[in-house]
This record gives C-alpha cells, sequence and structure tokens, in this order.
C-alpha cells in the first residue's frame, strides 16, 4: 500500500463521533493538480471539539482544512476549499514539487443528512461496492449501487459533470483466495497483504497448510469448492489455483467460473492449461468463461523461483483490477 494511504475507517469515524454529540465534518479531497500530497478520495475528519483523524495533505494544510470545519459545524453548510501546495511543503511531505487540491467540507447531520451516512457506513459493513455522489453546487447527495463501473473497477473518486458532481468510490477490500498452501503461496501472500488484499490460503492437506508456514494468515482445511463457497466470491476477490492438483484445483474454479471474482488464475505450463480448459467445457462452461482463466498464471517476465514467481502473479492480478491487458 501507499504509504501515504486513504483514512479508511473516515465514514465510520465521523458517524461515531456525531453519535456521540461532539459534532462530526468529513473533509474529502475532489481533485488535485500536479504533486498534490494525497490522492483524490483521501478524508480528514473533524470532532466539534478539535480531534481529528486521517490526513488531506500530508500536513500542509490541515490547520486551514480544521479551522474551516469548524466554521462549517456552525452554520451547517458545506464549502469547497482550494489550496496550492507550496515547492517547500510538497517536498517536506516527500514530493519533487508542489500541486494544488480541492478539498470539500461536510458538516454530518447538517449539509451530509446522518441517515445517508449511516447507510454508506452499513453498505461498507456489508461489503458491498457503492458511490457517494455530491453535487457541489445544490448540495444533493445519494448513494449509487451498480452505477460508475469504471471508478469502481479503478478505485478512482472524482469529479464528474464539468466538475459539478463528485463522486466518492466505496469498494470492499480486495480479497486473495489461494487454493494451495505451497512455495509460492508463502511468498505471494505477504506480497499481496502490502499491496492492500486480505489473504486466504485453502488446503485440505494439514502438512502444507500450516501455522508454521504461514504464521497469522487465514487458513481453511475445506475441500476448496466449500470454502469457497463458505466464503462467497464477488467482484472485488481474486482466486489463484496453486496445487497443480484437478482434485484439488477444479471445483474451486468451477465455483469462480460462475461467480463475478476479476481475477482468475491457474498455475501450470500450456499443456497443462489445454487440458484444464478441455475439463472446463467438459463441464459445460463457455469459451467466454473459460477464456477469463489466466493460465500459465501470471505475467511473463521471466520469473525464476516462488519470489519471482509471486511477482508475476501480483503484477497481472493488478494488471486486470485495473483495467489493463496483461
Amino acid at each position: 500500500m501507499q504509504t501515504l494511504t486513504l483514512f479508511e475507517h473516515a465514514p465510520e469515524t465521523a458517524l461515531d463521533w456525531h453519535r456521540a454529540g461532539t459534532g462530526a465534518a468529513l473533509a474529502t479531497v475532489v481533485q488535485t493538480w500536479g504533486s498534490a500530497p494525497r490522492r483524490t478520495g483521501a478524508q480528514l475528519v473533524v470532532s466539534g471539539d478539535g480531534q481529528i483523524e486521517g490526513s488531506v495533505s500530508g500536513g500542509c494544510v490541515e490547520g486551514a482544512v480544521v479551522v474551516e470545519a469548524m466554521e462549517a459545524l456552525q452554520d451547517g453548510r458545506h464549502r469547497l476549499l482550494e489550496f496550492g501546495v507550496s515547492d517547500a511543503d510538497a517536498f517536506a511531505a516527500g514530493l519533487a514539487c508542489g500541486g494544488t487540491i480541492k478539498v470539500l467540507v461536510e458538516p454530518v447531520g447538517s449539509a451530509l443528512p446522518a441517515d445517508l451516512l449511516e447507510d454508506l457506513v452499513q453498505a461498507r459493513a456489508n461489503h458491498t461496492p457503492v458511490a457517494y455522489e455530491v453535487n457541489l453546487t445544490t448540495g444533493a447527495r445519494r448513494l449509487v449501487r451498480g452505477g460508475h463501473p469504471d471508478r469502481m473497477r479503478l478505485d478512482r473518486s472524482g469529479l464528474e459533470d464539468g466538475g459539478e458532481i463528485f463522486v466518492a468510490v466505496h469498494n470492499p477490500p480486495l480479497r486473495l483466495v489461494c487454493v494451495g498452501a505451497v512455495h509460492i503461496t508463502q511468498a505471494l501472500v505477504p506480497m499481496a497483504r502490502i499491496a492492500g488484499y486480505d489473504p486466504v490460503i485453502i488446503d485440505p492437506r494439514a502438512a502444507f497448510a500450516s501455522a508454521e508456514r504461514f504464521p497469522g494468515e487465514t487458513l481453511m482445511d475445506d475441500w476448496p469448492d466449500e470454502a469457497v463457497e463458505k466464503l462467497g466470491l464477488d467482484s472485488r476477490t481474486a482466486l489463484v489455483l496453486l496445487t497443480h492438483d484437478p482434485k484439488l484445483d477444479d471445483p474451486a474454479l468451477q465455483a469462480a467460473l460462475a461467480a463475478e471474482v476479476f481475477y482468475i488464475g491457474a498455475l501450470g505450463s500450456r499443456k497443462t492449461h489445454a487440458a484444464r480448459t478441455a475439463r472446463m467445457q467438459q463441464a459445460g462452461f463457455t469459451e467466454q468463461q473459460i477464456a477469463r482463466i489466466h493460465g500459465p498464471i501470471g505475467l511473463d517476465i521471466g520469473a525464476a523461483g516462488p519470489a519471482e514467481i509471486a511477482v508475476s502473479i501480483l503484477a497481472e492480478m493488478t494488471a486486470v483490477l485495473r483495467g489493463k491487458q496483461p
């Protein structure tokens, strides 16, 4: 994950502070130019008693945003702020040059209705992808499910309709489901966790799926089709099949082909993959469904050894997630 991460729990914190009676205002980066310290969608929460959580600028303009947020809590109106980040401040934040950011400040309970924020927090708790729209001119706000497919896929909040509408993307966490607790999995799982995935390892073979080999990770010793049914497969899930054993891989593969996972990768040579394709055809899957399988798995970077294979897999997952043709 990036060193300067988005404040992932800003809506929840804002709702908690509002319910506690201290008041809360959400500040969100809605647009950037140049080397702005934070990307669009970064959030800061300000309470009525001066507490802050998160960041919209890496420290460059936080003080001014807090002042505006406190005023917004008094008058109940949202405001759109614009700041230029100086070269000196940008350098202090680890950037080469300055930039400009626009920040939307919304007091909860007035400009941002509490029931709308509650619906947003509930959708996030249910792992439901949702977009939050706000008209920066009229103040009209709503949650949209099933809209903005490109933004949702790319995790890209931003302005639309000539800059009048801000769309904030709220996606569930990414998940990586690995079938096969093998040596490649030992390298892939920590890399994926750094990249923002929540990994789960499935392997009914106790000698492979042990806490000693995967300390601190989620292990499931169910048969793969039973395990993925328990987990549920969705558009934020990547499934990686690494056992080399059709008895283990195929049940999970069939479940993934019938679901909306964004990535399916399977280890094996081209010959192995051809046999896998034939088995899926015999199981009744269409050519279009089978084409979703990335096999042999990973980008062709000449990988040698488990760690480099893991790099190639994670790179291919990222390309597919972000809409790039691997």
